[in-house]
């Protein structure tokens, strides 16, 4: 009976320590115990707990809480060409915006749209804009020549959040304007726009291209 027991012992022993433990090559080699530690306490977390966190945007310009000044339309536009570009429609909604505002527009997305813009404009309906489009985020740089709407720029990334608002920006300039966030989108509205409907960095949302 000593001998079974001892056998017995020793066999719960080996069971223990399986071979390769010793000198660590049953784990893997690259994982600090830092991280080691990280993965299991989030392992530890409930299921539910770990896919409730809402969403945020990755890269989010600081939005000043005081109004820029003011600007103004131009007093005298240049001529532009005969010929308007007709573009597709499509809509911008804001279901974190106060009022849930929803913005017809136009998309300009390809280059000769995207050069053309807004120039030579003398009017927009106070709930529409242009909305401009490219197939990845980036940094966006953008002018004001021979634009002569105010306008505000809402820069929105390819995940759906504004990452970054120009306000007011002045007419017919050629002063290059851009947030330090890339971009997949930019929407053009009129100045003072984003403020009066409470829209600000951060904020979802949801581009809608129309069929027609």
């Amino acid at each position: 009976m000593q001998i079974l027991t001892l056998a017995g012992a020793l066999l719960a022993a080996l069971a223990c320590d399986p071979i390769g433990s010793s000198n660590g090559s049953a784990s893997s080699s690259t994982q600090t115990p830092a991280r080691v530690a990280r993965q299991a306490s989030t392992s530890a977390q409930p299921a539910a707990e770990r896919t409730s966190e809402t969403p945020k945007a990755s890269c989010t310009a600081p939005f000043s809480e005081q109004p820029a000044p003011k600007a103004e339309p131009a007093g005298e536009c240049p001529k532009g060409p005969v010929q308007p570009l007709e573009l597709p429609r499509g809509f911008v909604s804001f279901p974190e915006a106060r009022g849930k505002p929803r913005v017809a527009v136009e998309v300009a997305a390809n280059d000769t749209s995207r050069q053309r813009g807004l120039m030579y404009r003398t009017s927009m309906a106070p709930e529409e804009g242009m909305l401009f489009s490219w197939p990845t985020d980036a940094p966006r740089s953008f002018w004001m020549k021979n634009t002569c709407l105010p306008l505000d720029m809402l820069f929105i990334d390819s995940q759906g959040f504004v990452v970054g608002i120009l306000e007011q920006v002045p007419v017919l300039n050629e002063h290059p304007r851009s947030v330090p966030c890339p971009a997949g989108y930019v929407l053009e509205m009129n100045a003072g726009w984003a403020r009066d409907h409470g829209v600000e960095p951060g904020q979802r949302v949801k581009i809608e291209y129309s069929s027609e």
